[in-house]
C-alpha cells in the first residue's frame, strides 16, 4: 500500500499593474494547470493591456495519507483549492519577485506558511480532474479517528512533589518535635 501520491501541475502566476503609491504591479498565483506541457518556468501566456500571465512553474503536489483528514476539509469546503506557497527572491528567474516554492492541498499546511510569514499563500481553485484524484486518494486512505477526551492525571496528594516534604507538614513535625511549645510569631 502506498503511503503517497504525487501529481504535477503547471502554475499560472499574473502580473498586474496597480495603481498604487508604493507598488506599480502585483502578483499572484490565479491558477494551477494538471497535465501543463513541459515548458521553461517564466513563459509567457497570455499579455493584456494591465496584465500579463505567466506559466511560472510545473511543481508536484504530494500528497500523504497522514494527511487525508486535511484533504477532506479541503475536498468539503465551498471552493476546494490547491494553495501555491510563494517565496520572496529579488534574483529569481523572470524578473518575478518570488519564487514558486511549493504546493499543496492540505489547507492546514497553508495556514502553517501563512503563519510563519516568511512566504506568500495563494489559494486557487482546484481543477476538477485533480479534485477527482484527491478523492480517490482519501478514500483509500482516510480512516476517521474518534474524538477521546484527554483526562487529568490523578493527583496524589499523600505524594511529596520534586521529592521535598510539603511546607504544612515540614511545620506541624517540626513543632511536634519542639514539643509544641514556640508557636507562631508574636504570640504572647
Amino acid at each position: 500500500m502506498t503511503t503517497a501520491d504525487t501529481i504535477a501541475l503547471g502554475v499560472v502566476v499574473e502580473k498586474r499593474r496597480i495603481d498604487h503609491p508604493w507598488a506599480d504591479e502585483e502578483w499572484k498565483a490565479v491558477a494551477v494547470i494538471a497535465g501543463a506541457p513541459d515548458r521553461p518556468d517564466w513563459t509567457v501566456l497570455r499579455e493584456g493591456a494591465e496584465t500579463v500571465q505567466y506559466h511560472a512553474a510545473t511543481l508536484p503536489l504530494t500528497v500523504h495519507r497522514s494527511d487525508t483528514e486535511a484533504y477532506l476539509y479541503n475536498l468539503n469546503a465551498p471552493h476546494p483549492s490547491v494553495f501555491v506557497i510563494m517565496r520572496r527572491n529579488e534574483e529569481a528567474s523572470g524578473g518575478a519577485p518570488f519564487t514558486v516554492a511549493r504546493l499543496t492541498a492540505s489547507a492546514y499546511e497553508a495556514q502553517d506558511y501563512l503563519d510563519s510569514g516568511e512566504e506568500d499563500v495563494a489559494r486557487v481553485d482546484m481543477p476538477p480532474d485533480v479534485g477527482l484524484w484527491l478523492e480517490a486518494f482519501v478514500a483509500a486512505h482516510h480512516h476517521e479517528q474518534p474524538f477521546v477526551k484527554r483526562k487529568r492525571d490523578r493527583v496524589d496528594v499523600e505524594e511529596h512533589k520534586f521529592g521535598q516534604e510539603p511546607l504544612v507538614e515540614l511545620r506541624e513535625r517540626m513543632r511536634r518535635a519542639r514539643g509544641g511549645e514556640g508557636g507562631h510569631h508574636g504570640e504572647g
